[in-house]
């Protein structure tokens, strides 16, 4: 990797909002370290194929904290511009009553707990006029809530806005900028077949909002627009 140019590590890239993440990361000249779980074929890899090695991969079972601890030992030599965690999971549209307790522990686990182990283990890697950001939804804000639906994935993203507020609070002092974004509402697997946005239309406007606000200390919840979301 190329020490003139600035490096990301993003969490969770194999497919969709996180590759797209990569690429577009690429394409604004940035060394990229991009995770993948398991050992499976992913599009990361045939990225990484064409970066001419400007893309690193890196397996990484986030909910497995041993393995986040393994994976800050080996990038211990890297200073980051970017912490990125883009990695989360829905299990469907089921009342809150009606979900398991073992379908709720796993989707905080993913989608809150995971996230914020990332951000204090590999945190103090971001260089002090870095960016650590994770990606929300603006299903996370309380205040838009108002349609209902989607109880288990609503609460887990209200759970890491507020889990990252706490963070915040307890690094006051710290220079880093913070970010939760909201990328829209994306045609993924997630998001669905008759989501608005195609990543391609998400991922450039999710940069650009990470970009304009580097250097600026403190938390802020933004949607891919760069507009704030409440919480």
């Amino acid at each position: 990797m190329n020490s003139a140019r600035k490096t990301a590590v993003i969490i969770g890239t194999s497919r969709a909002l996180g590759l797209g993440l990569a690429a577009e990361y690429l394409r604004r000249d940035w060394d990229v370290i991009g995770t993948v779980r398991g050992s499976r074929r992913t599009g990361l890899h045939d990225l990484a194929e064409a970066s001419g090695g400007r893309l690193t991969i890196e397996k990484l079972e986030m909910t497995e904290p041993e393995q986040i601890s393994a994976l800050r030992d080996r990038l211990a030599g890297h200073t980051l511009d970017l912490l990125f965690v883009n990695a989360a999971i829905t299990r469907g549209d089921i009342p809150i009553g009606d979900v398991p307790t073992d379908m709720f522990a796993e989707v905080m686990i993913t989608n809150a707990l995971s996230p914020m182990r990332v951000v204090e283990t590999l945190g103090p890697l971001v260089a002090p006029t870095g960016t650590i950001g994770v990606m929300s939804s603006d299903q996370g804000s309380i205040a838009l809530n108002t349609e209902g639906g989607q109880d288990l994935y609503r609460a887990s993203k209200s759970a890491l806005n507020q889990l990252m507020r706490s963070y915040a609070v307890r690094h006051a002092g710290d220079s880093r900028t913070l970010l939760l974004m909201d990328p829209g509402w994306v045609r993924t697997e997630l998001g669905g077949p008759d989501a608005e946005l195609s990543v391609e239309e998400s991922i450039p406007g999710v940069v650009e909002t990470i970009e304009r606000h580097q250097g600026e200390p403190g938390l802020r919840f933004l949607d891919y627009q760069g507009q704030t979301v409440p919480w």
